[in-house]
This record gives C-alpha cells, structure tokens and sequence, in this order.
C-alpha cells in the first residue's frame, strides 16, 4: 500500500506563535495557543535529551501542557493512570524504562521528578523529530495479564488524526468537547492531540457529566456508550447538544436504544467508530454518510480491513458471517515493548495485525464488531454465537437497561450462554424466549442474571473476565 508522509505532528501547534487563539480549556483552567506553546517549551528545556519520561496522566491541563512538552522535545510519553494502583504503576515505570516523572511528586516514584508549571514560559524552539520516532507508549488495559506497552510513532499518530480528519470534517472550526481520561488512545491522542493538530479548541470537562456536556457549547463532542447513556437519562442536557455538529462514540459499542435515543433527543445521529491503542482509529462512519446504529463504518483514508476465518480464508462481505477482524495501514502501532514475541504473534506473515475481534462486514463494505475472539466468541452446542448481538436482542427488551453476555463452561454444550442484565427485574425465562423470537433459538440465553451494575473500566467497556470470575466462584 503507498501512503503519503503527513505533515509533521507538531505543524499546527508550533505555526501558533503569536495566536492568542483558545488553545485548551481544562475546568476553569485555559491557554491560548501561544500561551499552550510556550509552556510546552518550558517542559521540553527540562527533559530535552531524554528518551522517555512517565506523564501523571490527570485530567488536568498540566498534563496537556506535560504531553505537548514531550511531543516538542521528541521525547516519548508514557501516560501513567492517575488511579492505578503501586504494582501497575511500578510495572508501567519499569517496563518502560522511564527516565523522569513530569508531575506531582509521589511517595512511590522514586524517578526524578520534574513539576509543570502550565504558567511557565519559555521562547526555545525545537526541531520536528523524526516521524519514525516513538510519540507514545500507551499501556493496554492488562485484562489478559501485565499491561503491555504499545509502542506509536509519531507518523502513526498524524495519519491516524488525519483519516479522522477526512472522515469528519474535523477542521478548526469545531470546538471540541469531551471528560475522557487522558490516558487512553480517546482521551489523550484523539481527543487532546486530534484538537490541537487541527486547531481546534478543547474543552475538557474534567469528568464526563451531561450538564457540563450541556455547558460547553461545542461542535464536536467524545463519549463513551456510558457517557452517552448518562446524557440520554438527561433530557435537557441531551437536547441543549442539538446545536453540535457531530456527537461521536467510540471505546465500546454503543447500544441501539441509546443510538436512538440520541437521535429522538439531539436531532442527530452520533458517529460510532472502531480502533485499539495498538491501531488507533482505523474504522468510522462519516460525517456525510450512513449512520447505522451497531455498525461502525468503513476504513478511514489509507487503512485496508479484511475478515477471515479460522483457517485462514478470506470471509464474504454478507453481513452474516463472522471472522477475525485484521487491520493493515500507517496507523499500526511499532511493537509491543520488550516483548516481541507478542508482537510476532499478533502480526500475520504479511504484515497485517490481527486484531482479536470478531466482525461482519456487509455488501457496502460497513462493519460491525461482533466482539473479542477471546471472550464474546461463545462457543455452544456446535455453533459460534457473538455475545454483541445477543445483547443486542436483550436491549430491545423495554425492561433491559444494560446487558453483558458471556459464555461459560458446559459440560454437554461445551459452553452455555449467561446473560448479565441491568434494569427492571424480571422473568429470566422471558427474557430468554424473548431473544428466541429475534435471534436463532440456539442463541438465547440458558441462564441470566439480574445485577445493579456491570463492572466497567475507566473507558466504559464492560470487564466481562470478572463476570466468569464471578459466575463460576458461585457456580
């Protein structure tokens, strides 16, 4: 595949000098452009020569101010959750060999500490660094094990901000709005380095509450299915987004009811695109395209997708047929750090990264993920169901809030289907004929589980690993 070198990563932020242009809001802090570029400088006079510093990674402008330093000096970020507990924070900072701590000073980080002063002011200037250079080190969510490391340089950062570009009609216009943590692929790279590539003002709302959704009066906004669920409940919230341009949901699959929801209440039909922190973004609709409640679009510019099966044959674009999602296009992260024999076992012999999720892709060339291979692939009675549409079929029961399928052991159907609801209590064996009538009979849940909440991460996707846990200590 040819592709061409995006402009550098930096280009929009270092032509500021001068702009008194809003640049980022944080809570009731703010710089301009000008203000944003200077205190970035201060940062990367402190750290220049590095190669990689851990970022405390708050919600905070000064970790905004932190990333931007590291991004001028090109010296690699490593975003450390604010909540993660001492053995993720010490494996985070071992693993990746972190040479410095730009925040807050900690009893448990015995790194150098380096303070940012987002006050702070400096007129050095410093040279691009190279595109092939490391931007990120994003640690995955480590729900199979010790985070890894994902290693991003900085040209797959800017393609992938710039296919999101395209896809969007991301310009400096918008007014980006979100309350993502800033230590995700969302909330950091899209939401914090997307809005400052394109010029765009960020307003970020600290946490993600409908009414500070409501308040900020942007054109574009990022949330999570929870955030999104959270702004429906809302009805006054939701319909004071009527005026934004685009309203986007990523992290995790977005409900139907809350689609619809969304657009009963805002007038508009939110954007759901797909991507990992080992991809970025690779899949979206469009801003001038079809919008199809549980799909999530086409490739963005300069990414190919293809499915296959377990034998590794390519699957027909049906819309019916499962396979395994693999992604190839500039946006693929370099390596999982000190670890490459993970990194050879999730790359195909020609160069495509298998993604671990389970998709179908119909005659127009849209995608729905069906879910992780690992998890949301149940295997039952001989046949491969996909725990996303049988959540699917349990969300359009009116009394179903929230729905988590998973399998677990069977000794006569290998595994049996449980289903994990939220919402008004009612009679499992409805529910269950319930998704029949929608769904092949073989697919219905053989047992579900009424609970107040399903356990999430910080980014709202479901930890449907401690709901085995959970289902198997009572079985």
């Amino acid at each position: 595949m040819t592709t061409t070198t995006p402009r550098p990563l930096l280009t929009s932020l270092v032509d500021a000098a001068g702009e008194d242009r809003a640049a980022v809001r944080v809570g009731d802090d703010s710089l301009t452009r000008s203000e944003l570029l200077a205190a970035a400088a201060a940062v990367a006079d402190e750290i220049g020569g590095s190669r990689r510093v851990a970022v405390d990674a708050t919600a905070s402008i000064e970790t905004v101010v932190a990333v931007a330093g590291c991004l001028l000096a090109g010296v690699a970020a490593v975003p450390v959750p604010p909540d993660s507990g001492p053995a993720e924070r010490q494996h985070i900072l071992k693993d990746s060999n972190a040479q410095l701590w730009l925040g807050a000073p900690r009893d448990d980080v015995a790194l150098p500490t380096v303070p940012v002063d987002p006050r702070a002011r400096s007129g050095s200037s410093w040279a691009e660094a190279d595109p092939g250079e490391t931007a990120m080190i994003m640690y995955t969510s480590g729900t199979t094990g010790s985070p890894k490391g994902v290693v991003l340089s900085r040209s797959a950062v800017a393609h992938g901000l710039d296919g999101l570009a395209d896809a969007w009609n991301w310009t400096s216009d918008d007014v980006l709005v979100h309350g993502l943590p800033l230590f995700h692929v969302h909330g950091l790279i899209l939401g914090v380095l997307g809005a400052l590539r394109h010029g765009s003002p960020l307003v970020h709302t600290v946490r993600p509450k409908p009414e500070a959704y409501a308040a900020a009066g942007g054109s574009l906004y990022f949330g999570v299915p929870t955030v999104w669920s959270r702004v429906v409940a809302d009805e006054s919230s939701a319909r004071a987004l009527a005026s934004a341009r685009l309203l986007v949901s990523g992290s995790a699959p977005l409900p139907v009811p809350v689609f619809e929801r969304m657009r009963a209440l805002t007038g508009s039909e939110p954007i759901e695109r797909y991507g990992m922190s080992e991809t970025i973004i690779t899949l979206s609709t469009r801003f001038d395209g079809e919008r199809r409640p549980g799909w999530v679009g086409l490739p963005l510019r300069g990414i190919s997708s293809r499915l296959r099966d377990q034998a590794g044959n390519l699957v027909p674009h049906d819309g019916e047929t499962l396979g395994q999602l693999e992604i190839a296009g500039p946006t693929l992260f370099d390596a999982y750090l000190n670890n490459p024999e993970k990194t050879a076992e999730s790359m195909t012999e020609d160069g495509w990264f298998k993604t671990g999720d389970i998709a179908v892709v119909d005659e127009l060339g849209f995608h729905r993920i069906v879910g992780r291979e690992s998890i949301d692939m149940i295997k039952s009675g001989g046949y491969r169901i996909g725990a996303g549409e049988v959540e699917t079929a349990l969300l359009n029961h009116p009394a179903v809030e929230e729905a988590a399928v998973v399998g677990v052991p069977d000794d006569d159907l290998g595994q049996r289907i449980v289903a994990y609801v939220v919402g008004d209590r009612h009679d499992p064996e409805e529910l269950s004929d319930f998704v029949a009538q929608t769904l092949s009979i073989h697919k219905r849940p053989r047992e579900i589980r009424s609970v107040d909440v399903l356990p999430r991460n910080a980014m709202g996707k479901v930890q449907k690993k401690l709901l085995v846990e959970d289902y198997l200590a009572g079985a």
